[in-house]
């Protein structure tokens, strides 16, 4: 099979010695491909640049896609030994435009690229070596150890796409045009694009748990809509089409922008699409790694928010209701248009898979009946913004895949590009991104009078991020205190005398504790979770001042709260707060100069306590205090037995977790005063709720 005409693997059936080879060519195939990708760049100081000032330099993604695998295998415990710690935190977190990113360059050291490459191969060896000798039983389900074998290299194909988007922005000079990313060569004028009309029907989206194909976890559930009838472009949008648009000064006319969009305009100075060059020859085209001639009949690539103006301003002239299809109006086109599926393709029907070009073509070159395109060339905006269907579950070893794109500000696309493999090239894949980033995404417009649904889930229904948004800033339960609020009294009596500079509060969940630490004293307050369904939660506390979940009554019933930080007198010192998301036992080097270090109710849940005890000084100041607390609820699905403080039997004499704490401390702490019992109370439903007892104890660092 040719390298650039791979298929998805399928995980239900066969024999489990040739899945495992086929298993093993898709890794390897894969990994070579992101590699010829990284080829592009023509010198080793160009992986220091950042392409884009709101992301990190090409070094981080480089390193990214290789540091993943091993931290998904840590994760899932199929590993527990690392390769190179500090790289495996580096590399980690940074690679979507959010709030939480650290894109502050003081806070990194980014090694050479023959140190990322170095390591890039042990990684390679590693998983080549799990590959061939792990045990495999089909089918391949979503709880088995291979499932993050397949979670990796999908991972590394969706990177393929997203970082040749950076390597495009990078200067012309700092890249080579290679013979395995040949672009097309077909240029020239467009046939008119013109609406065609395109029949009713219901939709029913959502994968099947069993389905035999790889999926993330946006895809599974279920949505089934009626779509109404409605009219399709034929073609997507060319560059030609989209030059009447430029040339009629739309770029500088405010009535054709949402206000999103008008604010990005402003910020950015856009006067036409970023990929357009302008020069005394005439318009030209960036590719990843060459300027063209722009190619009028190409399909224009521009980001969502430049696509709507575009529809607005067609819309204007034309009278008509002018806009870009739904994600069911999407799925309707290409049932309509009876699109096959990968991986059924002997050649893939549209410029997709690697299988064509390294760029896009002509928009008439690839029909599906009397359309074009409705699958492949460039990816197509939709005026969706992405949303968990019906029985959504996030999967536990990547639980910030989709979660933190439900907030109406992501918008999905819909059909993949030409360099979209893998899980991109099927028909259930749902991608989204904030409406201004640039993607190998254009648009094909729809004429439609129907309303466009906006899946707002303003209340957090998540069933654990519901309760612990009431275990934090929710009502007391049966006259128990409030637990956040309880032990961050406790750090501040046991601080008294001493300074109170900088704060961690580690595995913070929603934060209430960091508030409340804040609000006694500390100047600032970091906090610090693994999961991002927390971590988001606590970051949107802090940036909006209030929260909403759905807490569940019995069985479907629910009730609706809103939780704020006003009414808790906590607004005042949220400036002082900040989260972000970290492994507690492999923390990134700017995590240090604490005076005290909260670690509420994480121990027992951490895969590796005692390596998390032994290093946890290098981040505190002398003097300063750890405070611990927990129930000691030792699960071997959270931490091997090994890594147990206690609650098991040596000699056949118990182990208690406190003896356990006192021996892995000793060496650099000394126990201030005695342990306290803390209780909390997490409600799950009206009328069920955990009690638990948890065990606090305060420990300073020793000069």
């Amino acid at each position: 099979m040719s390298l650039k005409s791979t298929r998805s693997t399928l995980l239900d059936s066969g024999d489990p010695e040739v899945k495992r080879a086929e298993v093993l060519e898709y890794f390897r195939k894969t990994w070579e491909i992101d590699e010829k990708l990284y080829d592009i760049i023509n010198s080793d100081d160009t992986f220091l640049l950042r392409p884009d000032r709101l992301r990190h330099p090409l070094i981080f993604y480089f390193g990214h896609t290789a540091t993943f695998f091993i931290n998904k295998l840590t994760i899932a415990r199929i590993i527990d030994q690392r390769i190179n710690p500090k790289f495996e935190s580096m590399f980690a977190v940074g690679v979507d435009e959010m709030s939480w990113d650290d894109l502050d360059e003081r806070h990194y050291d980014w090694p050479s690229r023959k140190e990322v490459k170095d390591y890039r191969d042990q990684a390679k060896v590693l998983v080549e070596k799990l590959i061939m000798t792990m045990p495999l039983i089909l089918p391949i389900s979503w709880d088995s150890p291979w499932w993050v074998i397949m979670m990796g290299i999908e991972h590394e194909r969706i990177h393929l796409e997203t970082s040749s988007v950076l390597i495009r922005q990078l200067p012309i000079d700092r890249v080579a045009q290679l013979d395995f990313w040949d672009i097309c060569k077909e240029s020239g004028e467009p046939p008119s694009n013109g609406l065609l009309q395109v029949p009713g029907g219901v939709v029913r989206l959502g994968k099947r748990a069993d389905s035999p194909l790889y999926g993330w976890d946006n895809e599974y559930g279920s949505h089934e809509a009626e779509v109404a009838p409605f009219c399709a472009a034929k073609y997507l949008v060319s560059n030609r089409e989209f030059l009447e648009f430029v040339e009629a000064g739309c770029y500088q006319k405010q009535e054709h922008w949402c206000e999103e969009g008008w604010q990005w305009r402003e910020f950015k100075q856009a006067e036409h699409p970023l990929f357009w060059l302008k020069g005394e020859s005439g318009w030209r085209l960036r590719t990843v790694a060459a300027e063209i001639p722009l190619p009028w009949n190409w399909p224009v690539e521009v980001n969502y928010l430049e696509a709507k103006a575009f529809c607005n301003w067609k819309s204007a002239a034309s009278g008509k209701p002018i806009r870009m299809p739904t994600e069911d109006e999407w799925h309707r086109l290409i049932d309509f248009c009876e699109v096959p599926d990968q991986p059924a393709w002997q050649t893939a029907p549209g410029n997709i898979n690697l299988e064509h070009w390294s760029s896009p073509c002509p928009v008439d070159r690839f029909s599906h009946g009397d359309f074009f395109d409705i699958i492949g060339n460039v990816w197509q905006w939709t005026e969706t913004p992405i949303y968990p269907f019906a029985g959504f579950r996030v999967h536990p070893w990547y639980d910030d895949f989709s979660t933190p794109t439900f907030d109406t500000r992501h918008n999905l696309i819909k059909g993949g590009s030409w360099i979209s493999t893998g899980n991109e090239a099927t028909r259930e894949a749902r991608y989204a991104f904030r409406r201004h980033f640039f993607q190998h995404a254009g648009f094909r417009y729809v004429e439609s009078a129907s309303p466009v649904e906006i899946h707002d889930n303003q209340y957090e229904s998540d069933a654990l991020s519901s309760q612990y948004c009431d275990a934090h800033y929710g009502a007391e339960h049966f006259g128990v205190l409030n637990f956040q609020l309880t032990v961050a009294r406790f750090c501040l009596a046991a601080m008294q005398g001493k300074p109170m500079g900088h704060a961690l509060d580690l595995g913070c969940a929603v934060g209430r504790s960091s508030f409340e630490l804040a609000q006694g004293g500390f100047a600032k307050v970091t906090g610090l979770d693994f999961s991002t369904r927390f971590f988001r939660l606590a970051t949107r506390m802090c940036e909006e001042g209030y929260l909403r979940y759905a807490a569940v009554e019995e069985g479907e019933v629910v009730s609706y709260h809103e939780v704020g930080l006003e009414r808790l007198g906590l607004d005042k010192v949220a400036g002082r707060v900040q989260f972000w998301q970290a492994d507690a036992c492999n923390l990134p080097e700017k995590f240090t100069g604490y005076d005290l270090v909260l670690a509420a109710n994480l121990i027992d849940r951490l895969y590796s306590p005692k390596s998390f005890l032994a290093s946890i000084h290098e981040r505190m100041n002398p003097g300063a205090l750890l405070v611990l607390t927990s129930p000691y609820t030792w699960l071997e699905e959270f931490t091997k037995r090994e890594e147990w403080l206690g609650g098991y039997r040596q000699a056949g004499e118990p182990v208690w977790s406190l003896d356990g704490l006192k021996e892995a401390l000793a060496p650099r702490f000394r126990m201030v005063g005695e342990p306290r019992d803390v209780e909390f109370v997490i409600r799950e439903t009206r009328r069920k709720f955990q009690h638990t007892v948890a065990e606090l104890t305060v420990w300073e660092l020793v000069p």
